[in-house]
């Protein structure tokens, strides 16, 4: 019985794995799309072409983040409720050496939800960042005003990573790990006054 639990484990924490590694890919490429961007706006600083190539990139944040959005929400929930669950194992099974071998898995999948959701924050505060860049570029005196609309437009755009139609950055990154970190630290201390 307890080799089909391990097993078992094992095929759902590497699933776990597995989804975390996936949308850390794509996560990654529209970072990489990013950066893309902003590199080929300073090599080529056009206007027209910056306007073009910025509705192609944020078509392509909104359909992706769209895409794996419900992964990531699971993803998410699982690290919400992994917590709790683990340190009621270690409250009911006590602190020892192969309790702490057992959980070190669930602790890196839980390691990669949280690099996850702070990849895909990343992703939304460099877009932030975009008009800041089109603003340094010598463009030339007569491009003052079509410069402030490419600006304006890149900025109401609000393009980034989006789940549910929430605009996910590194702030709102923080505050959801601190929350949990206070929970954490709440339950722990809880455990260990109950010891």
């Amino acid at each position: 019985a307890d080799a089909v639990h391990v097993l078992a484990f094992t095929i759902a924490s590497g699933i776990l794995l597995g989804l975390a590694l996936f949308i850390l890919y794509v996560c990654r490429a529209l970072t990489v799309m990013v950066d893309t961007f902003c590199a080929h706006v300073v090599d080529f600083p056009v206007l027209t072409i910056i306007e073009e190539e910025w509705n192609v990139l944020q078509a392509v944040l909104r359909k992706s983040s769209a895409a794996i959005e419900y992964c990531f929400v699971v993803l998410q929930a699982v690290m919400v409720f992994t917590m709790p669950l683990l340190l009621a194992d270690i409250y009911l099974g006590g602190v020892t050496r192969s309790m702490v071998l057992s959980l070190l898995p669930s602790m890196f999948t839980l390691m990669g939800v949280l690099r996850m959701f702070a990849l895909a924050s990343m992703i939304t505060d460099k877009c932030v960042r975009v008009p800041a860049l089109i603003n340094s570029l010598p463009l030339g005196q007569n491009t003052v005003h079509a410069r402030q609309q490419i600006v304006d437009y890149i900025v109401s755009s609000a393009a980034g990573f989006y789940v549910w139609e929430v605009r996910l950055n590194m702030g709102l990154a923080t505050k959801f790990v601190y929350g949990w970190s206070v929970v954490a630290f709440g339950l722990i201390t809880h455990l260990f006054s109950t010891i």
